[in-house]
């Protein structure tokens, strides 16, 4: 089991998410309170939202503890506009906080819950193993979602991160916003994270992490949308992580995590969903990787890199431009 410190995460994200409060008109984001007393910030369904807005998801859901950029990069210049993410704290940023595994749903509600809160209500397996607790006053929770949650679910929310529904700040864009898309993309670094803890790679050898993935145009159907911020990773993605472990460990996590590993590489994603019915759950877990990684063992300074990134299938997935 790893342990990590107390970190601060939900602290950290609300000064962030302060500051995000303040800039709301030049966001173009939404600030309200809802019918439970929440604090709700609309970041691209009612209110139209965009990449900034985007940028600072991403470094909310990180619980302050990372980086998030929009970048050029000349990789694939069809596509240059990159978001870049950086984390010296990775296993607690993108694991305990920015992973979307938080399941909510009430009635005909559902959506995945992201952000530092998760590490107040703990209710994923992942925690224990983990290792990661940390107390706060305030949440703050980050939903892929066109809409915010009913009270009924608003009030579990804060009873299981154990704060008053008036401390509880909910932010939320759909996929199919420039906001949402940034932000899901900004997970690019999260996904190697979970790919390593999936192959059981050792969480506390890694010590720091890049991570890069080109931006993609947002679609007004959501699973075009999904698909597209899926395959920015999957075809797209560059993540190096800087572990402590011996160079053999470093070399075996290099090649088994890149998505072509997976048996179900090779087309977009949302071709990918609709062949199984839209069932998750019949796709192979593994194909949720960045299609390229480096890893460093910074013990003796030898690096491994595997995969690639994939233009075809990349313009395939986004529509290549004329």
């Amino acid at each position: 089991m790893t342990t990590i410190t107390d970190l601060g995460l939900n602290r950290r994200a609300q000064g962030l998410v302060e500051s995000l409060c303040a800039d709301a008109a030049a966001l173009r984001i939404g600030v309200s309170r809802g019918a439970a007393g929440e604090r709700l910030i609309d970041a691209g369904a009612a209110h139209r939202g965009g990449i900034a807005a985007g940028l600072r998801l991403g470094a909310i859901c990180l619980g302050g503890l990372g980086e998030v950029r929009l970048t050029s990069d000349p990789t694939l210049p069809r596509w240059p506009w990159t978001i870049s993410v950086a984390s010296s704290n990775p296993v607690a940023a993108c694991l305990a906080s920015q992973y979307a595994g938080w399941s909510l749903a009430h009635d005909s509600f559902f959506a995945l819950g992201s952000g530092p809160a998760r590490a107040l209500a703990r209710t994923e397996k992942l925690f224990a193993e983990l290792g990661y607790t940390e107390e706060s006053k305030q949440a703050v929770l980050v939903l892929e979602s066109g809409a915010p949650p009913p009270a009924p679910l608003v009030t579990s929310i804060a009873e299981a991160c154990g704060v008053a529904k008036a401390e509880l700040t909910i932010l939320y864009a759909p996929t199919q916003s420039l906001a949402g898309s940034v932000q899901v993309v900004a997970r690019v670094l999260e996904v190697a994270l979970h790919k390593a803890h999936e192959l059981h790679f050792p969480l506390a050898d890694i010590v720091d992490g890049l991570g890069a993935a080109p931006l993609p145009p947002p679609h007004p159907d959501f699973i075009t949308a999904m698909g597209r911020t899926n395959d920015a990773i999957i075809f797209g993605g560059r993540v190096h992580l800087f572990v402590t472990s011996p160079a053999s460990q470093a070399r075996d996590l290099a090649e088994a995590m890149p998505a072509s590993k997976s048996r179900d590489y090779g087309r977009p994603f949302a071709e990918t969903f609709k062949a199984v019915n839209g069932d998750f759950y019949a796709i192979d877990p593994m194909l949720f990787s960045p299609a390229e990684v480096i890893v460093t063992a910074i013990e003796t300074g030898e690096s491994f890199h595997a995969g690639a990134v994939d233009a075809a299938l990349l313009d395939a997935s986004f529509g290549s431009p004329g």
